[in-house]
């Protein structure tokens, strides 16, 4: 469905943006008006990365007159494969501010609103309040759920974007005219079972192509053209190379945006989602030692003194990147399914490790219900062993 524009037009184009906006200008359904339209928009994009910087950049380029960013984090090496916002001499800046540097070399004309803290329900309604349109480029359930309900609660309109490996992602969400996001995902799939893009990768390019579907949805709402994806999500796989589309009924009964809503106010979005599940936080509570710890007790073990199993539950492909010495690798899935527990001996401790401690802590319930009460977890993981053990390997 077709939808007014959402913000009213700048009184006018100065000489300087006719002649960057030119190509804009000649289209029909967006011309002088639509232009205007864009330069007096506000938008918010939410985070600075893998999603971010495309939309950021065209964002820009397409004249928005004002662009918010939220970020909190710093350029890291391994960003730079896909978050072309940043450059090789930003790693260690924080994201917001390397990303107002690169806009302003993309486009002097606009002005940059830099928000350098977590986004959380302290701040989220304060900071949407100044925006017309949210882009949406988090990487976790949690804060998408956050921004969900503030969106709705403040009658925002979204643009909603997922990435992972090479599967694709997009909608727009305004509850006044369709579903939200909680109409399409109820709830949170169960803590560790969707691994996040630092778990399980994600194709550089693929961020580019949802990123960018975001901003022409954000377009569209501003100026009033086209047919947003509004009751719609679209999905894409780069494999395949094939989009397809799907429709979205709003939920009569969602919590937020139903006829009766029970959520009325921002809640504990953390505890909704949860990092572990409850099983996997009970079994760390008491069994997880820090590397530090491991580092001593596999010296232990070389000297003849201490005997276990060490275990790396991360991919074949991650074990290939970096590994702590003495590891076995047997998958978290082989866990889950059971086949795991014929390989481990019964006559030695357990310990387990992953990349960051999430996925060994899932894999540790397992262990722990299958009756090895002696088994550990690492804390960390292979993250904090290269950090703090071994900074000769490399990190991802």
């Amino acid at each position: 469905m077709s939808l007014p524009p959402l913000v009213e037009p700048a009184a006018e184009l100065t000489t300087d943006e006719v002649r960057r906006y030119s190509r804009h200008l000649i289209i029909p359904d967006v011309g002088m008006q639509g232009q205007q339209r864009l330069k007096n928009a506000k938008v918010l994009v939410i985070g600075a990365g893998g999603l971010g910087s495309p939309a950021l950049l065209y964002l820009a380029a397409a004249g928005v007159g004002t662009l918010g960013v939220i970020d909190f984090d710093e350029v890291d090496e391994s960003n730079l494969q896909r978050q072309i916002i940043h450059g090789q001499s930003d790693v260690g800046k924080s994201k917001a501010g390397s990303a107002r540097e690169s806009i302003a070399e993309v486009n002097p004309l606009i002005d940059v609103v830099v928000h350098q803290e977590r986004l959380d329900n302290d701040n989220v309604l304060a900071i949407f309040e100044q925006y017309d349109l949210i882009v949406d480029g988090t990487d976790n359930f949690a804060t998408r759920y956050l921004v969900n309900d503030a969106a709705v609660l403040l009658g925002k309109p979204y643009v909603w974007g997922s990435i992972y490996r090479f599967d694709g992602q997009a909608s727009v969400f305004w509850a006044e005219h369709g579903p939200c996001y909680r109409c399409l995902y109820p709830e949170p799939p169960p803590p560790g079972m969707v691994p996040s893009c630092a778990e399980g990768g994600v194709l550089g390019v693929l961020c580019a192509s949802i990123g960018s579907i975001q901003v022409n949805e954000a377009i569209k709402l501003l100026t009033g053209i086209g047919e947003p994806l509004i009751g719609k999500l679209m999905i894409y796989d780069a494999l395949e190379m094939e989009y397809r589309k799907l429709s979205v009924r709003k939920d009569p009964d969602c919590p937020i945006c139903g006829a009766n809503p029970t959520i009325t106010r921002l809640i504990d979005y953390e505890a909704f989602c949860g990092a572990v599940s409850d099983e996997a936080a009970d079994a760390a509570a008491d069994s997880t030692i820090s590397v530090t710890t491991l580092e001593h007790w596999l010296k232990e073990r070389a000297n003849g003194e201490r005997d276990f199993i060490l275990v790396d539950v991360r991919e074949q492909n991650e074990y290939e990147i970096n590994r702590i010495p003495g590891s076995v690798l047997i998958p978290k899935g082989e866990f889950l399914t059971g086949a795991a527990l014929e390989q481990l001996p019964q006559d030695k401790p357990v310990v387990l490790h992953c990349k960051s401690g999430m996925r060994s802590a899932e894999a540790l319930a397992v262990v722990k219900g299958a009756g090895f009460d002696d088994s550990v977890h690492v804390g960390g993981g292979v993250v904090a062993w290269v950090n703090q053990i071994d900074p000769s390997q490399p990190s991802y």
